[in-house]
């Protein structure tokens, strides 16, 4: 049944009742809205492209606390005072950077014309790399403003990595019991992802956690919210998982993405081409590289898809499922291939072994 406080907020988030309480507090009362993503999740939140006179803006209701606002108004401060271009959070008519709406957080930024980073266009990329590096550089002295919550996420990679992969094989133990569909075309694929998941493991393993370098990351840097102006000047928007995490995660997260294009398939060239750009700004140690290799050879969508499965075969619908894993095994071949091939590099880069 669903949450009646949560049914409440989906009527008080119409574009009427947000024009009428919110907008007010920035004097755009008269100011034409359209709701253009909405997500009624645990974390929900609501984003809206607000026009008046000749300027449009972007009005999101955001899912975390007051303190944890402060922290992303921060890091979008500090950003912007290093000259990354990034949408300002602007002021209320009290001056200040939200607006509370029936215990809801609103704020306004402009609205970034442009079109979203494009993986197919080798300029985007190269560009889009650039710009995380030169992020990663400013962002290592970030301090947030008092108040704020301090977003150290840090998660202990080798640990995270382990466990998931003994819940592949535990999920190996119930697909020979269950036999069914997606349990055959999960042993037919098992041998291929459970080798790329233990070069995670052992890569992961090896790691100098305390080498790891550290800066303010985005940690959704990816092409949706990847920005090109009419002038090619790149701007990253959406900073609601920004946090003080390892530049290398940051990096991973935007190259697993990228790799996962069909015209860009693990693409070993292209990953070492994209390291070769972050290096000449942010320079990277091997550490970084082994939690980049790590990071990219676990088969994510493989223990996902399977871990899920299984935890929900009573209410789930098999046949998506089925088809959710078959087309993300299609270049498991190609992953492996990769993962060696990248090692077999960062062994020869810096004269140590390291699978």
């Amino acid at each position: 049944m669903p949450h009646p406080a949560k049914e409440c907020n989906i009527t008080l988030l119409s574009e009427e009742n947000v024009q009428k309480y919110v907008l007010p507090h920035y004097e755009l009362s008269q100011a034409q809205i359209e709701r253009v993503k909405f997500k009624n999740t645990d974390k929900q939140r609501a984003v809206y492209k607000v026009d008046y006179l000749d300027k449009t803006y972007c009005l999101k209701k955001v899912y975390f606390s007051k303190q944890e606002l402060l922290f992303v108004y921060s890091a979008i401060e500090w950003f912007f005072r290093n000259d990354i271009n990034v949408p300002r959070i602007l002021p209320n008519n009290d001056r200040g950077r939200f607006v509370n709406f029936n215990n809801m957080l609103f704020i306004l930024t402009p609205w970034i014309e442009g079109i979203k980073c494009d993986y197919d266009i080798k300029e985007h990329i190269t560009s889009s790399i650039d710009n995380l590096s030169l992020m990663h550089a400013k962002g290592k002295n970030f301090t947030p403003i008092t108040g704020s919550s301090l977003r150290k996420n840090l998660e202990n990679f080798p640990y995270s990595i382990n466990k998931h992969f003994q819940q592949i094989l535990n999920c190996s133990n119930l697909a020979f019991k269950y036999k069914d569909k997606f349990s055959k075309l999960f042993l037919q694929h098992f041998n291929i992802n459970s080798l790329l998941a233990e070069i995670s493991v052992k890569v992961s393993s090896n790691m100098c956690k305390e080498n790891l370098s550290i800066s303010l990351c985005h940690l959704d840097y990816v092409n949706k919210n990847i920005i090109f102006d009419n002038n090619s000047n790149v701007w990253v928007i959406d900073f609601d998982k920004c946090g003080i995490d390892y530049c290398c995660h940051d990096i991973s997260y935007f190259l697993r993405r990228l790799l996962r294009r069909t015209n860009n398939n693990w693409s070993l060239e292209l990953t070492l081409e994209c390291l070769d750009l972050y290096n000449n700004i942010n320079p990277l140690n091997i550490d970084d590289y082994k939690y980049i290799l790590a990071y990219l050879s676990f088969p994510q969508k493989f223990w996902k898809l399977s871990r899920d499965y299984y935890n929900n075969m009573a209410k789930c619908n098999h046949n998506s499922f089925f088809y959710l894993l078959k087309n993300s095994l299609e270049y498991d071949n190609n992953q492996l291939d990769f993962a060696i091939k990248f090692g077999k590099y960062i062994e020869n880069k810096f004269k140590t072994k390291i699978i």
